[in-house]
């Protein structure tokens, strides 16, 4: 049986600060694969190379990764200030209308820390650059010193709205999470339900109301150690079955609050 492929945008990169390239980590490749039984492609995200158009007709759902490049505040009405950090404006290009398209079309996609944001913004929300700023919240950064495990390493809950759709795909309304982002959802966009927050009371978990398909959001990585953990499985689980219904012709069914 073919799997169903998900394209997951890729970032920009300079290798030694000479060689531009658009990559993506083998975390992402590894979640999809083994966790959602999918075939992962890394896309270049760059209306230069390909189009919002094309990647719906060739991909069965999209993986809207992480990255160090932000979304540029431009895009949320906002001025750009040091703070902000690096820009991927191609990615933006490429990203938010494609969360717009997938939503009117029923298509599955799934957005992590950056794709979280972008799923936002796609919808007319914004963002802090930094929410460790803000009055009684964390720092939520990947701690700069350490092997991966250990700035991957679980460090802190995040509470899910009883009988909502992260509630029933997780069988509890709590569950411990990395977490390794500056940025935060500051006014949700149009749709976009907050339904899962960490303990400061910083955005975690996103679902759209009466999104037609899969159309989950998380701040975390859950791509960390996938295949193997329980809450990651579950998730990328969950969008493998939905890719897989789109791939057959079938919408998945639309997770909704009880």
């Amino acid at each position: 049986m073919i799997r169903p492929v998900i394209g997951i945008l890729g970032n920009s990169h300079e290798v030694e600060g000479r060689y531009p390239l658009r990559a993506g980590g083998d975390m992402c490749s590894d979640a999809i694969a083994n966790a959602s039984g999918c075939l992962p492609l890394i896309v270049p995200a760059d209306p230069a190379f390909v189009s919002v158009a094309e990647l719906l007709d060739t991909c069965d759902g999209f993986l809207l990764p992480g990255g160090r490049p932000n979304v540029h505040p431009e895009e949320y009405g906002d001025a750009e200030t040091e703070a902000h950090g690096a820009f991927d404006r191609a990615r933006d290009a490429i990203a938010l209308p494609l969360v717009r398209a997938c939503l009117e079309r029923g298509q599955p996609f799934f957005g992590v820390c950056r794709g979280f944001q972008e799923v936002n913004v796609a919808l007319g929300g914004t963002l802090h650059p930094e929410i460790r700023d803000l009055p009684g919240r964390d720092n939520h950064r990947m701690p700069p010193d350490g092997t991966l495990e250990e700035k991957f390493a679980l460090r802190h809950p995040v509470t899910f709205t009883p009988g909502g759709p992260f509630h029933r795909l997780m069988g509890t309304t709590e569950v411990m999470t990395n977490t390794l982002h500056g940025q935060g959802i500051v006014e949700p966009g149009r749709g976009v339900v907050i339904d899962g927050r960490a303990p400061d009371g910083t955005p975690e978990a996103i679902y759209i109301k009466d999104a037609p398909g899969f159309a989950l959001s998380v701040q975390w990585h859950p791509e960390w150690k996938a295949p193997e953990d329980p809450v990651s499985a579950k998730l990328f689980g969950a969008f493998g079955d939905a890719a897989r219904a789109w791939q057959a012709g079938r919408r998945a069914p639309v997770l909704k609050s009880a």
